[in-house]
């Protein structure tokens, strides 16, 4: 899409990340986590009793060969430790917001 919009092709033989630059976008993957750590905030600030915190509670009742399945809550939690944030910055919208916002320089 970027290259569309910037008028680059794959015939100009120009590399995604010099696309990318000039349009101040970061890659794909560090917009997608401060995506879902955005949406997880927003779930944390609910009431407790509210479905979508209830939700978080839930496992999967059945259990299959292999290696367990990685759920959106365990990759919410490596993303957390990751980017070294405390789970209690939830509660505050300013500072989390503050902190998951790394996507795309300013």
């Amino acid at each position: 899409m970027l290259r569309w919009a910037g008028g680059v092709t794959l015939q100009d033989r120009i590399r995604n990340t010099y696309v990318r630059g000039s349009f101040k976008v970061r890659p794909l993957p560090e917009k997608i986590t401060e995506s879902r750590l955005r949406w997880f905030g927003h779930v944390m600030r609910r009431k407790p009793e509210h479905m979508t915190r209830k939700v978080l509670d839930m496992f999967p009742t059945t259990s299959r060969r292999g290696r367990p399945r990685l759920t959106w809550l365990a990759t919410v939690k490596r993303d957390m430790v990751e980017y070294q944030i405390p789970p209690e910055t939830t509660q505050d919208r300013e500072a989390w917001r503050n902190i998951t916002r790394r996507a795309d320089p300013k």
